[in-house]
C-alpha cells in the first residue's frame, strides 16, 4: 500500500464535535457509544472523526464491559496483553488498575505508542475510566504526524529509510527476574519498524519512535559514520532528539478523566502519556486494544 491510498468519502456529520486543540483531539457530545456499536452509519461517522482528529473523547458513557468490547470490535479483532492480562469474562479487555496495592514506581509516565514491540502494533484503543482521582491522573495525546511535518528538512532527509528496534524485554520485562525476562523476549522478539511510518488509511507520514524504541538498526553506514566511534553518540543523540518531539506542547491535547469517560485513539499516528501525579489516590481504567497491521 502506498502513500497515495484512496480514502473513502466521509459520511455526513451528525455528531456534535468540539475540537479541543488546534492540532489534535475532539470531544463528541450527545453520542451514545452503546448505540454506535450497533449502527453502521454512526460507526462510519465516528471512524471518520477519528481519522480527522486522531483521538476522540466522550463523557457519561455507561457501557457495560461487554458493550465496551463490542464497540472496540467494530474496528477489528482485540488483542490480549502478555503482562497485564485480560478480564476473564471479556477477552481483550485489559484492566489497568492503580491503587495502594500497586508499587508507586509502576505508575505510567512515558510517551509511547501502545505495544510497538509487536510485529503488528495495535491500530488503536478504546479506554474507559472506571474510577478517577479527585484531581490528577490526566492523559496527554500527541499528534506524531505534526511532529514529523515540523522536523527540519535535513533531519527528515537523515531519517528517511531508517529503521529501529522496539522491545518489551527492555520495558515491561526490565523489572522481571532474568529467567522470566528472557522467556518474555523469546515469546515476543524485538520488533523492527520504520522510523517514519505511513498511515495505511490516509497516506500521511508520522514519526514512529517512542519509549519502547531502543536503537536504530541501519544507522551504521557510510552516510552517517566517519569512524566506529561515531556510531553510539550519533545514533543515540538522534534517537533521543526524535523521542523528545512528543513532549512539545503545541502537538498535544490533555484530557481530565471522570468516571465513565472514554477515549478512542489512533495508535498509528499518536503517542500518549499517563501523568503520574495522583499516588496514593486510585485510578482504574479498562482498555480494549485493537489488532493492527505491520508498519510500512
Amino acid at each position: 500500500m502506498s502513500a497515495t491510498t484512496t480514502v473513502a468519502p466521509r459520511p455526513t456529520t451528525t455528531m456534535n464535535v468540539e475540537r479541543l486543540t488546534c492540532s489534535i483531539g475532539a470531544e463528541l457530545h450527545d453520542v451514545d457509544l452503546a448505540e454506535v456499536a450497533h449502527d453502521d452509519e454512526l460507526f462510519a461517522e465516528l471512524k471518520s472523526h477519528l481519522l480527522d482528529h486522531k483521538v476522540l473523547f466522550f463523557r457519561n458513557q455507561t457501557l457495560s464491559r461487554a458493550e465496551h468490547v463490542q464497540l472496540a470490535e467494530r474496528f477489528g479483532s482485540l488483542e490480549d496483553h502478555p503482562v497485564l492480562g485480560s478480564d476473564p469474562e471479556n477477552p481483550g479487555l485489559v484492566r489497568i488498575y492503580k491503587d495502594l496495592d500497586s508499587p508507586r514506581e509502576a505508575y505510567e509516565n512515558a510517551y509511547h505508542c501502545d505495544a510497538t514491540w509487536r510485529q503488528n502494533p495495535p491500530m488503536g484503543s478504546v479506554l474507559r475510566c472506571v474510577e478517577a482521582p479527585e484531581v490528577g491522573g490526566d492523559t496527554m495525546w500527541v499528534n506524531m504526524e505534526l511532529a514529523y511535518d515540523r522536523l527540519p528538512e535535513h533531519v527528515k532527509a537523515q531519517i528517511s529509510g531508517l529503521r529501529a528496534r522496539h522491545s518489551i524485554e527492555a520495558s515491561f520485562g526490565a523489572r522481571l527476574p532474568i529467567e522470566q525476562r528472557l522467556v518474555l523476549k523469546e515469546k515476543f522478539p524485538d520488533a523492527e519498524h520504520p522510523v517514519v511510518r505511513t498511515h495505511p488509511e490516509t497516506g500521511a507520514k508520522c514519526l514512529f519512535v517512542n519509549s519502547f524504541t531502543t536503537h536504530f538498526t541501519n544507522f551504521h553506514n557510510d552516510d552517517n559514520i566517519r569512524c566506529g566511534f561515531d556510531y553510539a553518540p550519533g545514533a543515540g543523540d538522534l534517537l533521543r532528539y526524535l523521542q523528545s518531539q512528543a513532549a512539545i506542547p503545541e502537538y498535544q491535547v490533555r484530557w481530565r478523566w471522570s468516571e465513565n469517560s472514554i477515549a478512542i485513539w489512533d495508535n498509528r499516528c499518536t503517542q500518549h502519556y499517563a501523568v503520574q501525579d495522583y499516588w496514593p489516590a486510585v485510578r482504574k481504567m479498562e482498555r480494549a486494544g485493537i489488532v493492527g497491521d505491520r508498519p510500512f
